[in-house]
């Protein structure tokens, strides 16, 4: 059997991808190991707040040729010496053998843990025949603060407490402008008289901080910590100092900003709302552990000095820095008369809690591809990709001369060359810009620190290139673009035509640009967690990042946004609400297309990744969700809401137009009640399945009689979303299914391969095309060039998916809202599905689904069980398949029904690792074990 890359090379594409990317490490000794080990999802993580963590790991196959590889049992330890765990000692925990073929396990009672430490811990596993592994590789983790007990510290600030907003606000205006603060700055000198063994610190400054030891940061994350509703729950960093501290004098410093914690309207400057949870506050807990065992203890209080800082504007909308403000040592110096005792402050009310998602970090960083000066003094950046991130400046000039940073996604329709910045929000008088301020002192680096806009250009004022730059006048040594979003591992890989290449990275570039500590509509204009996209995407999402933290902290959002009544609002936190002038909620607010991501995106986060966890946190909002839209129900009806919003109907994008309310709010009422059903089946409430089901089938009754127009034979007004969405989600009755699939396949020919669907309905189109044998529609709808159309935006120079289907520039030229695309590029024309509420071969579905206008394809999919790949082509008159399967696992693989199917030369049926064969009408379904396996399937 050949190698992964001699596989490549077997169906031709291994140009495609490098062998680095799909070599993995392969380790000596048993025929399996755990590796990958991760806990609370996380690698290594610091500041883990529960004593019964989840504990996971994958196998790695000592030999590729092998196949069929199980895990029986497992052992796990847990101590406070690697040395020990390498050997299988833990003094803190020690699981015995266990009985387990899930690469998964959670101490069945709280471990004892302290706060701020660190802890080891291994995995050894026993494979189908009983045999033991070697242990694992130890890998570690670190403890935050483990109750609210723990925290000595206090919170301070450098001024009084201010009365409470209620929160949210009640509209976008921006409201009455102020005059922008200086943010604090905060110091504190620590004489270390011992050698220092480990130094941890837990720390959370609102709405973002920088910390910094002796003038070195803590860390190389960004706009720490992640947006909250701050009245129910407070993200605190744990980070790993020992190396930054030293024997003596430390100096501990911390710059605050403003974030979405305390968003101000500032005069000129654009804000898309305002809204506060108060002034901007810090609280900070340094544990140091000395080579003789005892410890230092170090906390946020009255010693604490503050004095304004050089950030005089800070908004989630810009950020402006006077570099003359403080001396360039103050993160080291000692502190002078102009600092003042910080003050004790209360916190902003929510519970603190151990940051559970990976921080935002620079990803990538661009140069700019060209620069021209469309007015004297005036430079235009263009870095050739649209990204979120933000500018990175060198210059060098006199004390006081100020450099103006205007950042879009578009240049000037008129063609002066000037940066267009209304797709992102700005307008003339309301605009969006970074503004640094030199202290003259040579060259001087500068990038803001927490604030963070979406763009591909940057218009510079005030400096100028070197080759520019007049005698006398600042000179912009460099500019270059760092695109930053979340430290979610990339697990996803699809290579197919040159089209479809293109269309995958748009996606994926508009998804990384979008994900945050939530994910964003856009990065520029709003950055609000709109809630539709999180569900009606999340195979975008999970195809493509390692996306489990953030869907567990998406769905606490959700239930903490949730109102009194039951109400799912659209977007979560919920920063800003959408009422009507006489007080109800708007249709922004109030949309059953976006509430049931409260039902769907953790049952899609447990299917991906298998844990209860998540069900059962967000399963009490799924309830009181389902019977809020019970209670809005009249005649059994409901129909409020966005609908299929930004459907191409006669009039501009926006609310619903070719499809009632009543036929979207009803489908996604459907899917609340089986969604809620499909989660009580799985905690084992199974009395409380029986209600949600007899819920749903009685909608269905009323939906079918109410909606169902025997004239047409389709539902609604006949459009294609009124088809696609009761179709995808079972509602249709089994003697109308083949009129209404038939109604939305000749739609969609009748326009030329178009589709006429909004975000929402074309979720659901792609589903029911790939679903029921429409793959090569599918493909011919994503291959249309001319609007509307993913390759029309391509040739409209998007680099990032655009907010509407046909580009308008007035729209976001960076939204994810239309990603859904990858659902069939993974799961239909690269065939690996994967469900963890299935068993054993269930799991992983491997069923390529082969269409003429395309040769081959290659997909990768980094599981919670191990990588999964298929590559298939044609060749000589057969198709060619390459299948993976990680070791431990078992996988379904779907043949055609035809003769003379080979495996590595072979009959396939006999093949080692072929567990069972069965025919069915769509073809042969093929039980398979762990291996890679290689298909012949002539093409008669």
């Amino acid at each position: 059997m050949p190698t992964r890359r001699g596989a490549l090379e077997l169906i031709g594409l291994a140009g495609l991808v490098s062998p680095q990317a799909l070599a993995g490490s392969i380790r000596r000794g048993a025929d399996a190991v755990a590796d990958d080990l991760r806990v609370e999802w996380l690698t290594s993580p610091s500041g883990i707040d529960t004593c019964k963590p989840r504990f996971t790991w994958i196998l790695r196959a000592k030999n590729r040729k092998s196949r069929n590889i199980r895990q029986a049992a497992c052992r796990l330890v847990v101590g406070t010496s690697r040395s020990a765990v390498q050997n299988g000692t833990g003094d803190i925990w020690d699981s015995g053998k266990v009985q387990v073929s899930d690469f998964l396990l959670v101490p069945p009672s709280e471990l004892s843990l302290l706060p701020q430490r660190r802890y080891w811990w291994a995995v050894q596993l026993w494979d189908g025949d009983d045999r033991a592994s070697a242990w694992s590789t130890p890998a570690f983790f670190t403890t935050g603060m483990l109750s609210t007990a723990d925290w000595q510290a206090k919170w301070i600030a450098g001024e009084p407490d201010r009365p409470p907003q209620k929160l949210p606000v009640s509209s976008l205006a921006p409201g009455k402008s102020v005059a922008p603060k200086p943010m604090p700055v905060f110091r504190r000198d620590v004489a270390l008289t011992k050698p220092i063994a480990s130094a941890i610190v837990s720390v959370c400054g609102l709405g973002h901080y920088d910390f910094s030891v002796n003038g070195k940061p803590a860390t190389n994350g960004f706009l720490n910590p992640g947006w909250t509703n701050y009245r129910k729950t407070v993200f605190y960093n744990t980070f790993d100092v020992t190396d930054l501290l030293r024997r003596g004098r430390n100096a501990l410093a911390v710059m605050l900003g403003n974030g979405m914690y305390n968003v101000e309207s500032y005069p000129g400057r654009y804000t898309k709302f305002a809204a506060s949870f108060g002034q901007p506050k810090l609280i900070l807990q340094l544990v140091v552990t000395h080579t003789d065992g005892s410890r230092t203890t170090i906390v946020s209080d009255e010693t604490w000095s503050t004095r304004p800082g050089p950030i005089i504007l800070s908004s989630p909308y810009g950020e402006d820095f006077d570099a003359r403000t403080v001396s360039p040592d103050w993160m080291t110096a000692a502190v002078d008369a102009a600092w003042n005792k910080a003050m004790i402050v209360t916190g902003p009310g929510g519970t603190l809690r151990a940051q559970s998602i990976p921080q935002v970090t620079e990803a990538q960083r661009f140069k700019p591809v060209a620069v021209t000066e469309p007015k004297p003094g005036v430079f235009v950046y263009d870095f050739g990709q649209n990204m979120s991130g933000w500018p990175r400046i060198v210059v060098r000039g006199s004390a006081g001369a100020a450099v103006k940073m205007t950042t879009g996604e578009l240049l000037a329709e008129d063609g002066s060359g000037m940066v267009d910045p209304a797709s992102s929000g700005g307008r003339n008088h309301f605009e969006h810009y970074y503004c640094y301020t030199l202290r003259g002192h040579g060259d001087e680096a500068w990038h803001p620190q927490f604030s963070y806009y979406g763009f591909r250009y940057v218009q510079v004022e005030g400096a100028a290139p070197q080759k520019f730059a007049k005698a006398g006048g600042p000179v912009l040594v460099s500019l270059d673009a760092s695109f930053l979003h979340t430290d979610l591992r990339s697990v996803g890989q699809f290579e197919a035509t040159t089209l479809f290449n293109r269309i995958h990275r748009l996606i994926k570039s508009a998804l990384l640009s979008n994900t945050v500590s939530v994910l964003t509509d856009c990065p520029h204009r709003e950055k609000l967690g709109w809630l539709e996209q999180d569900y009606l995407n999340s195979d975008a999402v999970f195809y493509n990042q390692d996306a489990i933290t953030l869907y567990e902290k998406l769905s606490r959002d959700i239930a903490e946004a949730q109102t009194d009544d039951g109400m799912v609002p659209g977007i979560a936190p919920e920063y800003v609400a959408f009422f009507n002038s006489d007080g109800s909620n708007a249709i922004w607010r109030d949309s059953p297309e976006w509430g049931l991501a409260a039902v769907q995106c953790p049952l899609d986060a447990y299917r991906r990744y298998g844990n209860r966890r998540v069900l059962e946190t967000a399963y009490p909002a799924m309830k009181r969700y389902a019977d809020y839209l019970q209670s809005r129900t009249r005649d059994g009806l409901i129909g409020f809401g966005m609908g299929d919003w930004c459907d191409l109907g006669p009039k501009e994008t926006g609310p619903s137009q070719l499809t009632s309310l009543t036929l979207t709010s009803m489908c996604s009422f459907y899917a609340v009640l089986v969604g809620t059903a499909e989660t009580a089946r799985l905690l084992g409430y199974e009395a409380e399945t029986a209600v949600y089901l007899r819920k749903a089938d009685a909608l269905k009754r009323v939906f079918n009689e109410k909606l169902f127009d025997a004239k047409t034979g389709g539902y609604d007004t006949n459009s294609q979303t009124a088809n696609a969405m009761p179709f995808a989600l079972g509602m249709v009755p089994p003697e109308r299914r083949q009129q209404v699939f038939g109604n939305l396949v000749r739609d969609i020919r009748a326009r030329n391969n178009h589709t006429s669907c909004g975000e929402v309905g074309f979720h659901y189109e792609v589903l029911a095309l790939m679903r029921n044998g429409q793959s090569d529609l599918l493909c011919d709808m994503l291959m249309k060039t001319e609007g509307p159309s993913y390759g029309y935006q391509l040739s409209k120079g998007a680099t990032t998916l655009v907010e509407t289907w046909n580009a308008h520039r007035d729209s976001s030229q960076n939204h994810f809202m239309f990603g859904h695309a990858e659902t069939w590029f993974f799961a239909g024309l690269g065939g690996i599905a994967v469900d963890m509420s299935m068993d054993g071969a269930g799991r992983i579905y491997v069923a390529p689904q082969t269409v003429r206008a395309v040769p081959g394809c290659v997909s990768r999919y980094r599981s919670v069980l191990g990588e999964i790949g298929c590559f298939w082509r044609r060749r000589n008159g057969a198709l060619e398949y390459v299948v993976e399967i990680p070791a431990g696992a078992q996988a379904t693989v779907v043949l055609p029904a035809v003769a003379d199917i080979t495996e590595g030369g072979r009959a396939f049926a006999s093949a080692p690792g072929i567990l069972k064969v069965e025919k069915v009408p769509e073809g042969q379904i093929v039980t398979v074990g762990s291996g890679e396996y290689r298909f012949r399937v002539p093409e008669h």
